[in-house]
């Protein structure tokens, strides 16, 4: 078996979907399909389930599922070990906005206990740069929130997270047990600075042009609501002042939760780094 498709079936099977998998390994869904029944044929037994729906894993699907992560992981830490030897011993990590993320907690106790001997620097970043530096070359892989543009960055998922309106509290429609995006049609959303990418900028406005005040970190959103009864959106769960309340926005797509980092980087770092942090945020 070779380690290039034992990654791919662990795709397959966290997602139990193969177009998912296809998307998120940056490739079709022809040469991962086939890539997936050799190794069933290798094994002598279906791994999975197939369905219109996707799939499911079989019994012996799911003890190889097990065994594919532990020799990944073997071969991430070889790496990370020759890397380390030939003195490529610090990764710097890029974080956008909140990274009081219990993720983040648990994904740099997990990379401690795997990698003692990195030295992880951390770029924190404001809202104006969702890629928190990567094309620019001043981080080495970003944890941050999709949507944004995806050229040339490899991005792959960890969580997705309902979306809410933040509101002060004594605002009438706080009382509101959901909100759609009509009922807030005549309110002042916050702003990106000029030139921030405008696929992020569009999904924080709601998928359509907004006025109101300009802002760069979350701290200023949130100022932004409680002086001016601006009108913000972020992620549903995130504890708030007091002064502020959140209502979930119906027809808003989720939140995504990303590792990303250049498309071509064989930095075997970065690879540790985002298989750990599937594990982390999976706990979640």
């Amino acid at each position: 078996m070779e380690l290039r498709t034992l990654g791919y079936f662990v795709a397959v099977a966290e997602e139990l979907h193969f177009g998912r998998a296809a998307t998120r390994l940056h490739m079709s869904q022809p040469p991962l399909s086939r890539a997936i029944k050799q190794l069933e044929s290798d094994v002598g037994a279906p791994l999975f389930v197939r369905s219109p729906a996707g799939v499911t894993l079989t019994p012996v699907g799911t003890v190889l599922l097990d065994e594919a992560r532990a020799l990944l992981g073997h071969a991430d830490r070889v790496r990370v070990r020759v890397s380390t030897a030939a003195g490529a011993a610090t990764l710097t990590v890029g974080i956008l906005g909140d990274g009081t993320d219990p993720g983040v907690a648990r994904l740099a106790a997990a990379y401690r206990r795997r990698h003692p001997g990195i030295d992880i620097r951390v770029r924190d970043t404001d809202l104006t740069d969702p890629t928190c530096g990567l094309r620019a070359g001043l981080v080495d892989v970003a944890l941050t929130r999709a949507p944004f543009d995806e050229t040339a960055l490899t991005v792959r998922t960890l969580r997705a997270d309902p979306v809410g309106v933040v509101l002060r509290a004594d605002d009438p429609l706080a009382r509101h047990d959901r909100l759609r995006p009509a009922d807030l049609s005549d309110r002042r959303w916050f702003q990106f600075p000029r030139g921030t990418d405008p696929v992020w900028q569009s999904y924080w406005n709601g998928g359509r042009p907004r006025e109101g005040p300009v802002v760069r970190a979350v701290q200023e959103c949130l100022q932004a609501v409680l002086w001016n009864g601006t009108v913000g959106l972020a992620p549903l769960g995130h504890d708030l002042p007091a002064e502020l309340a959140v209502v979930p926005l119906a027809g808003m797509v989720p939140s995504r939760v990303v590792v990303a980092w250049n498309d071509g980087d064989t930095n075997p770092l970065i690879r540790s780094f985002t298989e750990i942090a599937a594990t982390a945020y999976r706990r979640h």
